[in-house]
C-alpha cells in the first residue's frame, strides 16, 4: 500500500489541512502548485489564496463553526480569486479530543464551468433584452424603426457577448422557400445579395440548416462538402437554426478567417441566442399583426360602407346608358365617364386595402397559389339578395378579386354589353332564380357576348322549378360551376379558381 502523503499528492485536487484559526498545517503537491507556493505550511489558508471573494456564497467555515452544536461536518463554496479563476471548495470539520478542531479541504478548478454559466446567463439576459422596449417607446416607433433597435441589439451583443464579428442572418419565407437577408456584418456584398433557398442541396450550409433545422458546424470550409464562401478567407463556419413553435423561421450564420474557429460550447451559446432572436422577431411579428389587423378592421369598415353604393352607381350609370343610347350623346358620354371614374375609385380603394392590410397578414395559413390566381380576377355577381352580394365582397376581395354586383339578370346583361374594353368579367356569379328570369336564361343572354361563360350558379335549399341548373349543365356549365347558399369559403373558394383556370382563353365583353 501507498503511504497516505503520496496518495494525497497524487490528486488531481488540492488537499490542505487547517487548523482552528485556518492556518496551514499541510498541503499536498497539487494545492502547492496551484498557488505556486512551494511552503504554505504555516501560513493564514486565505494569505496563500491572495483572498478570494467567495461567489454567490458565504465562507463555509463560518458555516461550520456556527452548527458545530448541530453537528454539521461538511460545508461547500465557491470561490473568486484576483487572477480571476474560480475554485469549487470542500471543506469537512475533524474533532479531536486531544488536538481540538482541524479543518480537510479540497480545492478544484471551475473556472471554464463559471464562465461558461456566466456566459450564459449574460446570454438569456441579452435575449430578454432584444426587444426590451417601454409601451410609449413602441407607440413612437413604426415597424421599420423596430426592426432597426433589433438588427442593432443583436449586432451588439454577438459582437460583444459573443465574440463573433462575421455574421448573417436570413429569414425564411415561407410561400416561396427563400431566406431574405435580415443582417449582414463582415459579409461580402455579393454573398449577403446571393438568393439561397431552404433546400440541403445547392443552397449552402444556411439551405441545409433551414431545410434540415438542424445546426452545423463546419470546421474547415476547404473541405467541407456544401459550404458556399460568405466572405474571402473565410475558413470556418458555425451555422444555427432560428425556430420557434417547431418551425425554422431563419437561419444564424457566423463565419471566421480561422480553421476551427467554433467548438460545441460556440454551438451551444449560440443556439441559446437564436432562440431569443426567434421569440424577438415573433414579438415584432406580433407588433406588426396587431398594427395590421387594426388596418385590416379599419378598411374592412371603410369597403362595407362603400360596396354596396358603387354597385348601385355602376348599375345606374349602366341604366343610364341602356336608356338614352341615340338620343342623348351627351348624356351617354356623361355616364360612361361615371363608370371610368367609379370603377378607378373602387380599383384605389382595392389598392389601398391590398397595401395596408394584405391577406398575407390577414390568414393565418394562406394558400399563396391560390392568393396568386384569383388576384385581380374581375367577378360580377348576380342575386336580389344584398345579403349574399355583401358576402361576396366579403369573401373574395381579401384574395384580391374586383367584384362588382347586379340584383336581376337584365341589370347584368347590361353591365357586360356596356363593358369598355379590356373591362370584361373573369366570371360571373348568379343565383339560379333571379327576379326577372333564372340562371340558366341569363347564361343563355350572355353566350350572345361570348362563346364561353365563366359562370357559377348559386342555389339556396329548395327545389328548381325551371330546371335551371339541368338546362345550363347541358349548355356547357362545369361540373363544378354550382354552390350552395350561404356560402361555404371553401367551396367557394374553390369553385372560383376551378372555373377561372379552366376559363379557355378571355371572353368578349
Amino acid at each position: 500500500m501507498l503511504p497516505s502523503e503520496e496518495v494525497l499528492d497524487g490528486m488531481p485536487d488540492g488537499v490542505c489541512l487547517l487548523d482552528a484559526d485556518l492556518v496551514v498545517q499541510w498541503a499536498n503537491r497539487r494545492f502547492r502548485e496551484m498557488w505556486r507556493n512551494d511552503s504554505p505550511v504555516g501560513s493564514d489558508f486565505f494569505s496563500v489564496l491572495q483572498h478570494p471573494q467567495f461567489f454567490n456564497s458565504v465562507s463555509p467555515f463560518e458555516c461550520l463553526r456556527d452548527d458545530a452544536d448541530e453537528g454539521s461536518s461538511a460545508a461547500t463554496a465557491t470561490l473568486q480569486c484576483a487572477d480571476d479563476r474560480f475554485f469549487d471548495l470542500h471543506t469537512a470539520r475533524l474533532q479531536s479530543n486531544s488536538l481540538g478542531s482541524f479543518y480537510v479541504v479540497t480545492l478544484s478548478e471551475s473556472t471554464g464551468e463559471v464562465r461558461q454559466q456566466q456566459k450564459m446567463a449574460a446570454i438569456h439576459q441579452a435575449g430578454s433584452k432584444l426587444t426590451d422596449l417601454k409601451p410609449e417607446e413602441i407607440l413612437a416607433m413604426d415597424v421599420e424603426q423596430r426592426i432597426d433597435y433589433l438588427k442593432d441589439n443583436i449586432r451588439h451583443y454577438t459582437r460583444n457577448l459573443l465574440n463573433f464579428e462575421v455574421i448573417e442572418i436570413r429569414l425564411l419565407e415561407r410561400s416561396s422557400g427563400q431566406l431574405i437577408p435580415l443582417l449582414s456584418v463582415g459579409i461580402d456584398q455579393s454573398a449577403a445579395d446571393r438568393r439561397l433557398l431552404a433546400r440541403p442541396q445547392a443552397n449552402g450550409v444556411t439551405g441545409w440548416v433551414a431545410a434540415c433545422g438542424e445546426s452545423y458546424l463546419c470546421p474547415d470550409t476547404v473541405s467541407d462538402p456544401i459550404y458556399i464562401e460568405g466572405f474571402k478567407g473565410a475558413r470556418s463556419s458555425l451555422t444555427v437554426p432560428l425556430i420557434l413553435h417547431d418551425q425554422v423561421i431563419g437561419t444564424i450564420n457566423v463565419e471566421s478567417p480561422k480553421v476551427r474557429a467554433f467548438n460545441l460550447s460556440d454551438q451551444q451559446f449560440l443556439e441559446i441566442f437564436a432562440r431569443d432572436v426567434s421569440v424577438a422577431l415573433n414579438t415584432l411579428e406580433l407588433l406588426v399583426a396587431q398594427k395590421t389587423n387594426a388596418a385590416h378592421q379599419s378598411c374592412e369598415a371603410i369597403h362595407a360602407a362603400v360596396s354596396t353604393p358603387i354597385d348601385e352607381i355602376l348599375v345606374d350609370a349602366t341604366s343610364v346608358i341602356e336608356n338614352t343610347a341615340g338620343s342623348d350623346v351627351d348624356q351617354v358620354a356623361r355616364a360612361r365617364r361615371i363608370l371610368r371614374n367609379t370603377r378607378t375609385i373602387k380599383q384605389a380603394i382595392h389598392r389601398v386595402r391590398q397595401s395596408v392590410a394584405p391577406m398575407e397578414a390577414i390568414v393565418g395559413q394562406v394558400d399563396y397559389k391560390r392568393l396568386e390566381r384569383l388576384r385581380g380576377k374581375r367577378i360580377l355577381v348576380v342575386d336580389a339578395d344584398p345579403t349574399i352580394r355583401a358576402d361576396a365582397h366579403a369573401l373574395l376581395e381579401p384574395y384580391g378579386c374586383l367584384i362588382e354586383a347586379a340584383g336581376c339578370g337584365d341589370e347584368a346583361v347590361a353591365m357586360v354589353r356596356n363593358c369598355e374594353q379590356g373591362e370584361g368579367y373573369d366570371l360571373y356569379l348568379a343565383d339560379i332564380r333571379l327576379p326577372d328570369y333564372s340562371g340558366y336564361q341569363l347564361m343563355v343572354r350572355l353566350q350572345q357576348f361570348m362563346k364561353h361563360v365563366p359562370l357559377i350558379l348559386m342555389s339556396g335549399y329548395g327545389y328548381d322549378p325551371g330546371h335551371s341548373i339541368v338546362k345550363a349543365r347541358q349548355a356547357g356549365l362545369h361540373p363544378k360551376g354550382l354552390v350552395s347558399k350561404p356560402f361555404r369559403v371553401d367551396q367557394l373558394l374553390l369553385a372560383v379558381e376551378t372555373i377561372v383556370e379552366s376559363r379557355p382563353s378571355a371572353s368578349a365583353g
